[in-house]
């Protein structure tokens, strides 16, 4: 099975794990924005027809309205977000691996590989509801037309001052509902195509730099299909004015069904894919060489 680790280094993970999110955010948002805004725009009068058709003409007008700034719209959020989250996350996998074993020595099977990838997108959520809710504001903001908003922090603040920590958190328990899930599926599979990639009498620590984009960018589409429609409930619930839906994500659920049906869980998809393979790509990749070049610096750290 899995070829485990060397003992965590918190320090070493925090870095490569900050780095590998940096590079997934700026690979990856601009078609992060395109998701958000297909999966939030408004539903079309009768006989008009909706403001985006489509994955491509979403990405035409935001280029044509916006510029390639429009693109990065919300990223600041992310973007400060990610070096503790990333840290947290790629921690939260190291420890939820080492609680699964009796020895140091033990080898974990897939399914205890799943659940210690579970633990890591409990973790992962203090810091990811809030970065989530002030990105989806800030992409939306400028399709509808409004300025609320000056940047992240002037969104923060407005949240706090109207609704205090809980309008800033606001979808925390759909986000545990996308990430869990999600996170467990993304590094097991991670794990899995790295043992299937890795020649026979070599070491995984070995893989070619293809072969690690290879095999993060696939684990990236494994995440993402388990997590496409809680992500979906997240962005609209987060998106919503106050007091739309009391009852949380059951009555974004029941509205969704109800208006647009089943397939409305999967607004984005096509947005969410063509980014999943060459974000997490990116984000694998950065781990592993910050990762190397830490170990290279300072190999008792």
């Amino acid at each position: 099975m899995a070829e485990q680790p060397q003992p965590i280094s918190p320090v070493k993970n925090f870095f490569a794990g900050g780095f590998g999110g940096v590079c997934l955010v700026f690979v990856g948002h601009p078609l992060d924005t395109i998701k958000v805004r297909l999966q939030t725009q408004p539903k079309p009068q009768p006989g008009q027809p909706p403001l985006y058709s489509g994955t491509f003409d979403c990405f035409r007008k935001t280029l044509v309205g916006e510029g390639v700034r429009g693109l990065y719209r919300g990223m600041a959020a992310p973007i400060i977000g990610v070096t503790p989250m990333f840290a947290i996350c790629f921690f939260g996998f190291g420890l939820g691996k080492r609680l699964q074993q009796r020895k140091p020595d033990d080898i974990l099977t897939y399914p205890q590989l799943f659940a210690a990838g579970m633990l890591s997108g409990v973790f992962t959520t203090v810091i990811m509801a809030p970065g989530e809710r002030i990105k989806c504001l800030l992409q939306i903001q400028a399709a509808t037309g409004e300025t609320k908003y000056s940047g992240s922090l002037d969104c923060a603040k407005q949240l706090y001052r109207e609704a205090g920590i809980r309008g800033v958190y606001k979808g925390t328990v759909l986000t545990l509902m996308r990430d869990v899930p999600a996170s467990g599926m993304y590094f097991m599979t991670y794990e899995w195509l790295k043992n299937i990639l890795t020649p026979e009498g070599k070491s995984v620590s070995d893989l070619s730099v293809p072969r690690i984009l290879f095999a993060g960018g696939l684990a990236g589409i494994f995440n993402w299909a388990v997590a496409i429609p809680p992500d979906v409930l997240k962005s609209r619930f987060q998106t919503a004015p106050p007091g739309k839906y009391p009852k949380g994500f059951r009555d974004v659920l029941r509205e969704l069904i109800r208006e647009e049906g089943v397939a409305s869980l999967y607004k984005g998809f096509t947005a969410v894919m063509i980014r999943a393979f060459p974000a997490n790509a990116a984000c694998f990749l950065g781990f592993e060489v910050a990762m190397k070049f830490l170990n290279w610096i300072a190999p008792g750290l």
